[in-house]
């Protein structure tokens, strides 16, 4: 027995049960599909237990992207402030804890709940666990289809039967924390329709380091300080440095290596071999302050560093230099200058980090970079990749129309508003969206009838201002 649905969500996870949510209420048929007996464990376990849901103040700058325009879109189409809205209207308690992130107050159960009202109130059906054996692009009309008949449609072969539908979305995530159900669905059914990949890695991710050179920080694990930390060589220039990523957050000590919002922010565009360079005081003027203590204190100099750094940190850090091991008086002004400007540009190279079970998201993934045509069944006539964001628009029959297969990635809330509005607009008669967050895509219908003329429409979308930007 073959099921019918308007659509079909793959993944019952923040993104699926939204976007679900959105098109039940919008009167589509809608099924969502997961592996697991549990609905969104990522929001279970995020934020510490309490789910930092979304943030007061993000913008297109706070996304990671190729394309810094690309996220404009969603963001202007669904804000913060509406779903703010919606917690609202549930009675959902919540708080700002720092730079506009907004937490609940009792629980992450808190947004599970309201997801799944969501969804009941737009009639839409779970079936949990339920496995998917295979996804299939029928590419015919299906006169056989009650729902939408005479669109093309996708076969979906699971472990509770045939689903046929012409909407299909996937939102099975990345691959970051395995042990609650990660798995890399979403990456082949991609590679299924012939999408390039760039390689997916572990990001929001604490770094790891080994050695002699770090055999005197590891015993700091559980320190955590401010610090303002970027990417960049030893020998980079000042103009070079200007132009580095940089992120002034707290930086937590481990027994592997380093973690904390100002690595964990880092990590997404640290790469392999790749090093850091981290102040340990910013806002101090350490040489000031060591010259000072030289001419009236005989402390020693970790004592006299530890008016400015944790204590743990100064005994640390003296500890790697003889010269170093002595009161502050007795120091020279070189040894001391050349302490405060090590401190002040601490340069490091991880040598790793701890992967997909500590990641909290997956950077790569889908490679959506620019127009460009592909040698399958279907046409590529859009691809975009804003980092892990990414969109892509196919034509299986140009002459019949544009038939369209969407490709987005990212769970943030305005990404799945705008999926479950590509799958309920009736003018687009085949769509597929995958998620893989945190950062978010959007999509920009292009209609055209030749390579030459899609290029010229679509570098149109890409040119324009923010204000102006295209809408579905």
């Amino acid at each position: 027995m073959t099921h019918y649905f308007d659509a079909v969500v793959i993944g019952a996870g923040a993104a699926g049960l939204f976007c679900a949510a959105i098109a039940g209420q919008r009167g589509l048929k809608v099924l969502v599909i997961d592996h697991s007996e549990k609905v969104a464990e990522k929001i279970r376990i995020s934020g510490g237990g309490r789910c930092n849901f979304t943030n007061r103040d993000v913008t297109p700058v706070n996304f990671l992207s190729d394309n810094p325009h690309f996220c404009r879109s969603a963001l202007a189409g669904y804000t913060p402030q509406d779903f703010i809205a919606l917690l609202q209207k549930h009675g959902v308690p919540f708080h700002e804890k720092h730079k506009g992130q907004l937490f609940c107050d009792r629980s992450a159960e808190d947004i599970i709940n309201l997801l799944l009202a969501e969804c009941a109130a737009g009639h839409v059906e779970r079936w949990q666990p339920c496995s998917v054996k295979k996804v299939t692009d029928l590419g015919i009309k299906s006169d056989l289809n009650p729902i939408n008949t005479g669109a093309s449609s996708y076969q979906i072969d699971t472990d509770r039967g045939l689903i046929e539908t012409p909407h299909l979305v996937i939102a099975t995530g990345g691959l970051s924390i395995p042990k609650i159900g990660a798995t890399d669905f979403g990456y082949r059914i991609a590679q299924q329709f012939g999408l390039r990949m760039v390689e997916p890695r572990a990001a929001l991710v604490p770094l790891t380091f080994d050695g002699d050179a770090w055999l005197p920080f590891a015993q700091l694990a559980g320190l955590a300080l401010p610090v303002q930390i970027e990417t960049g060589s030893r020998d980079a220039t000042p103009k070079q440095r200007k132009k580095a990523t940089v992120f002034a957050e707290d930086l937590l000590f481990t027994h592997k290596g380093l973690s904390g919002p100002a690595v964990l922010q880092i990590s997404s565009f640290w790469l392999t071999g790749q090093s850091l360079r981290i102040n340990l005081a910013p806002g101090q003027d350490l040489s000031h302050a060591l010259l000072k203590a030289k001419a009236s204190s005989k402390k020693l100099i970790a004592n006299e560093l530890a008016s400015v750094v944790p204590s743990r940190l100064a005994d640390a850090w003296a500890s790697t230099d003889a010269a170093l091991q002595r009161p502050i008086c007795d120091a020279t002004d070189k040894a001391l200058l050349s302490l405060a400007e090590r401190l002040a540009d601490w340069q490091i190279t991880p040598n790793g980090s701890e992967g997909y079970k500590k990641a909290e998201v997956t950077a790569g993934g889908i490679d959506l970079r620019g127009p460009e045509v592909v040698p399958t069944t279907q046409r590529v006539l859009a691809q975009i990749e804003p980092s892990t964001s990414s969109f892509a628009a196919f034509d299986a029959d140009m002459a019949d129309g544009l038939v369209l297969l969407v490709v987005v990635t990212g769970s943030h809330h305005s990404t799945t508003w705008r999926a479950s509005q590509a799958i309920s607009d009736p003018t687009i008669t085949r769509v597929l969206v995958t998620t893989n967050e945190p950062a978010t895509g959007t999509r920009l219908a292009v209609h055209a009838r030749s390579d030459d003329d899609f290029v010229a429409a679509w570098q149109s979308l890409v040119d324009r201002p923010a204000a102006t930007a295209a809408q579905p």
